[in-house]
């Protein structure tokens, strides 16, 4: 069973299990606008097999909100996870992220060579840097300089119950409105501004650790082929496409992300010993 915690000092609020020492330990890191409460179903599918960390990034659910834009620099969240694993003594580690959370990963595999033993992608933000209709958000983006004029409020607010929500699309506004509402503004949309920025230069081909790479075959925000040319670049990746879930994989599809997991690890172990 999970207990909750808040590293005061870096305004990280985190669950996790009994941590045993014979374990794989899964560090699960949400998207932009979420929380850790998204993954509350997987936590009860591996709580007794794995070590298991949940936490939400920064400006999300129970941590720590932050002002201004420079704040939600991907580095920034990647420094945040390093904190937390480092405060943990977590030393090796399976690095299990959704969406947004990828870049953050990315960046964590670039700067933290060797902690992390084996990656899991679900639906990444990558190659967001070609197309007409990354170009138009990105020029609407910029317009999130006027969240300068609106009074911040760094109250948190919580998480989101995404029971509620189970079977939503990647445009339902019940569920976009809820997130946004639980993020507070600056944090939704400087979060979002920074997804849509040009990647910086990761060297996939280097990648040598296995990875699974699982995406929604109706994913309308991030197009599929991202992560089968994604696949096609890490060496000995596997690709797990998801039929009739769009870019909600984790809350609609966590049967068959599960068993891959599952499956990803066992046919993997060998290397993680």
């Amino acid at each position: 069973m999970t207990k909750e915690y808040y590293l005061e000092e870096k305004g990280i609020y985190y669950r996790m299990n009994e941590f045993n020492p014979e374990r794989l330990t899964l560090v699960f890191a949400h998207g932009a606008s979420g929380s850790s409460s998204a993954w509350i179903p997987y936590e009860k599918i591996f709580e007794n097999k794995y070590n298991i960390l949940f936490y939400d990034i920064r400006g999300h659910g129970k941590s720590k909100k932050y002002p201004n834009y420079e704040d939600y620099a991907v580095k920034n969240f990647t420094t945040e996870l390093h904190d937390l694993i480092t405060y943990l003594k977590i030393e090796k580690f399976i690095l299990i992220s959704n969406s947004f959370a990828c870049l953050i990963h990315l960046e964590y595999l670039k700067q933290y060579p060797g902690t992390i033993i084996a990656n899991v992608f679900t639906s990444p933000e990558i190659y967001l840097t070609n197309g007409l209709w990354v170009k138009i958000i990105r020029a609407f983006l910029k317009l999130t300089i006027i969240l300068k004029l609106i009074p911040f409020n760094p109250k948190i607010k919580g998480q989101i119950n995404y029971t509620k929500h189970i079977g939503s699309t990647d445009w339902d506004i019940s569920r976009n409105l809820a997130d946004i509402r639980n993020t507070g503004l600056h944090a939704h949309f400087y979060t979002l501004r920074q997804s849509f920025l040009p990647s910086n230069e990761y060297s996939f081909e280097q990648i040598n650790i296995p990875t699974l790479i699982v995406h929604g075959e109706k994913d309308s925000m991030i197009p599929i082929k991202n992560s089968i040319l994604l696949a096609k670049k890490i060496k000995n990746s596997q690709f797990v496409s998801i039929p009739n879930v769009d870019h909600n994989t984790v809350h609609n599809g966590v049967k068959i992300i599960s068993e891959a997991m599952e499956s990803f690890i066992e046919k993997n172990k060998a290397r993680f010993s």
